[in-house]
């Protein structure tokens, strides 16, 4: 399994994203842009990528600010950026966005994110809406709340202490450690991604994998959370956008699940129409890379292909 192609794609933030395109077998009927997860890259949906292809999808998947290989001046690896990072982010999403308007103008468009992706495609969708045929949002948590805002309160101590660019020293425990500790008898610490072995070594043996964020990408990662978590921001939003929503009763980093129902609720409570949800049964935390995958995939499949029957 390979991507059809690999660019650079300078984007006006002054990043070089590194883009992988996964061009559709036979006649294209969209394009999935890929946003994936922290401590990642974009390679690791090459599967992902070639069955979407197999089903009619172009795919496009970048390797976000401070991830793989995306190089940018004041975006050293484990940091979006040294200043606005979250919103650079957002303008290098809209700069692949542009990109496919330009490869593909006829061709509806369904944003796909998964965790960390998942917080940056709804984000995204906040403020592109637009731009969207559909949403999809996967294994990501809007629901921080309190413990959230005392992150914050941790994470601006250690901006005065350690200083934006350095790794965080409490969130990884916060966090990883005690998502990997959550999983009774663990093999790995990294067993909280997935009950596949096989998937959790490839993920320990990668070096742009498994490393601890900097204090300032933290602080990013939480703008993003309480920018998904507060009701207004989606007020722009047509309420018949297609969205699905992802995420398993395993997953430590959801609250085993929880925090994906509770997005869920917050939709219909706001009115979207046009919502599925569904959070698979021992499920850990990365749906591609689990053991039922490809029960995943097709359910994915099939939704895509239903909203891209409606007008």
């Amino acid at each position: 399994m390979s991507f059809s192609q690999q660019r650079v794609l300078r984007s006006p933030t002054g990043a070089a994203l590194n883009l992988y395109v996964k061009r559709a077998e036979g006649r294209p009927r969209a394009v999935v842009q890929i946003n994936h997860g922290l401590a990642e890259h974009a390679a690791r949906y090459v599967r992902f990528a070639t069955f979407l292809g197999e089903c009619g999808f172009h795919v496009y998947a970048h390797d976000h600010r401070g991830h793989g290989a995306t190089k940018a001046p004041d975006a050293p690896l484990g940091t979006f950026a040294k200043v606005d990072g979250g919103a650079k982010v957002i303008a290098d999403v809209a700069a692949v966005h542009d990109l496919i308007a330009d490869d593909h103008p006829s061709l509806p468009v369904i944003v796909f994110g998964h965790s960390m992706g998942g917080l940056v495609a709804l984000n995204f969708m906040l403020h592109h809406s637009s731009r969207l045929h559909a949403a999809s949002i996967w294994n990501a948590n809007f629901s921080a709340g309190l413990a959230g805002r005392a992150a914050q309160i941790i994470l601006a101590w250690e901006k005065f202490r350690l200083g934006s660019d350095m790794p965080s020293r409490m969130l990884p425990r916060l966090t990883f450690q005690a998502w990997g500790k959550a999983v009774p008898d663990h093999r790995t610490p990294f067993d909280w991604l997935s009950r596949d072995a096989a998937e959790v070594d490839k993920y320990i043996a990668d070096p742009l994998c498994g490393w601890d964020a900097s204090v300032s990408l933290w602080r990013d990662l939480f703008g993003f959370v309480f920018d998904g978590a507060d009701d207004i921001n989606f007020s722009g939003i047509r309420k018949t956008l297609p969205i699905c929503l992802v995420g398993g009763e395993k997953d430590p980093a959801t609250d085993g699940g929880k925090a994906v129902s509770h997005l869920a609720r917050r939709l219909h409570r706001m009115g979207f129409s046009n919502l599925v949800s569904k959070v698979y049964a021992e499920t850990r935390h990365e749906s591609l890379n689990e053991v039922n995958r490809d029960k995943i995939m097709d359910d994915f499949a099939a939704w895509a292909d239903s909203v891209l029957k409606q007008p």
